[in-house]
């Protein structure tokens, strides 16, 4: 319908917009997240944070095309034309996670956002807090200072930065914060799988939600449900079910918050841990288990993932056994078939990996003879 109240936010991380927009009809970012410039789009989202559905991408996707025909429905009248305000929307949300979290002013850290969206909300909310930040790239100059997703191979320098000022960890975002990764005092990078099971410990989360590719270690903290790849899966979930989930490429929800994945909250939680411990005490007391990731061509991926019997090829067939688990799941983007493969040693993840690609191979045999 044309004839809104509109709120303009400017500049904004996509989780600010999600908080921002908890009392109105929907909210919506332009925003690659962590893809290059030509990805840029329009993020829609419900009043609860979650993503919009497919079927209410659909709908919005008609109405658009509609008006680029020249046939729009449901135009205002003159004396019903809607309206447009500035506002700020990052004070609000600073108040709401300075609210939730005691953060020592004692504390150090390093701040990356990557020249992103964060750089409006993340360092200020930590000086709110009294925190001693250092901050990289942290002016949205409307081009990424790095590649935008926190991996650790694109942060080859947060270590040292981390050791030469003596902070307490580093915080890292994507373009539009909706995503964290952190770094301990050590200078080293946390694994996602470490970060989920460190945030639900501090949380008190008994019920996590997860994807099928996250580590079995997870179980060992919380009963986990898993979801396909996505975090508008694991939001979907949540909706019914659980305290807390997550992806471990650096997506954290927090329902008290909102569905929409919350870098900036997660900083705050970051922080507040770090306040009361050394996080790499912390993480190292955590399970870990060796993970393999492999990627195999493969021109009719999705063909045999459906011959092996998988619902959906891009979600992928899970196979667990008591020592491990392997994920077999065609590329979304490549002709390539990935498999990725836990083990809680590295022979039976080994052992999980080669089963999954016996699996695979016989599958595309049976495909070819047909």
């Amino acid at each position: 319908h044309y004839g809104a109240k509109v709120i303009d936010g400017g500049i904004a991380p996509t989780p600010t917009v999600a908080y921002a927009g908890r009392n109105t009809s929907f909210s919506c970012c332009i925003t690659a997240s962590h893809n290059p410039v030509e990805f840029n789009g329009l993020k829609l989202l419900n009043p609860d944070g979650s993503a919009f559905t497919k079927r209410q991408q659909a709908i919005t996707e008609r109405r658009i095309a509609a008006f680029e025909d020249g046939k729009p429905a449901g135009i205002a009248s003159w004396e019903n034309q809607g309206t447009v305000s500035a506002e700020d929307i990052i004070t609000p949300n600073k108040e709401k996670i300075l609210d939730s979290f005691d953060i020592s002013e004692k504390l150090r850290m390093v701040v990356d956002c990557g020249s992103g969206a964060g750089s409006v909300i993340t360092p200020s909310l930590l000086a709110d807090a009294g925190v001693n930040a250092a901050c990289i790239n942290c002016t949205p100059g409307g081009v990424f200072a790095r590649p935008s997703e926190p991996l650790e191979t694109n942060l080859p320098y947060i270590h040292d930065f981390v050791l030469k000022r003596g902070a307490n960890g580093a915080i890292v975002h994507d373009g539009d914060a909706d995503r964290f990764m952190g770094f301990d005092e050590k200078g080293r990078y946390i694994s996602g799988d470490h970060l989920m099971m460190l945030f639900a410990e501090f949380l008190g989360a008994k019920h996590v939600v997860t994807t099928v590719d996250a580590s079995m270690a997870i179980e060992e903290t919380a009963e986990v449900r898993r979801t396909p790849v996505g975090d508008s899966y694991v939001s979907e979930e949540l909706l019914s079910w659980g305290d807390f989930g997550g992806e471990a490429s650096g997506a954290w929800i927090f329902p008290e918050m909102s569905l929409c994945p919350d870098g900036i909250y997660a900083a705050g939680l970051f922080c507040s841990i770090a306040s009361e411990h050394k996080i790499s005490e912390l993480v190292d007391k955590m399970p870990s288990y060796p993970i393999l990731r492999s990627s195999y061509p493969c021109g009719n991926a999705k063909e045999v993932l459906t011959a092996m019997g998988a619902e959906n090829p891009t979600d992928g067939l899970r196979i667990t056994e008591d020592d491990g688990w392997c994920l077999i799941r065609a590329s979304g983007t490549e002709p390539k078939v990935r498999i990725t493969a836990e083990g809680k040693t590295t022979a039976s993840a080994e052992k999980m990996r080669e089963k999954g690609l016996t699996m695979l191979k016989a599958a595309g045999k049976t495909l070819s003879r047909g």
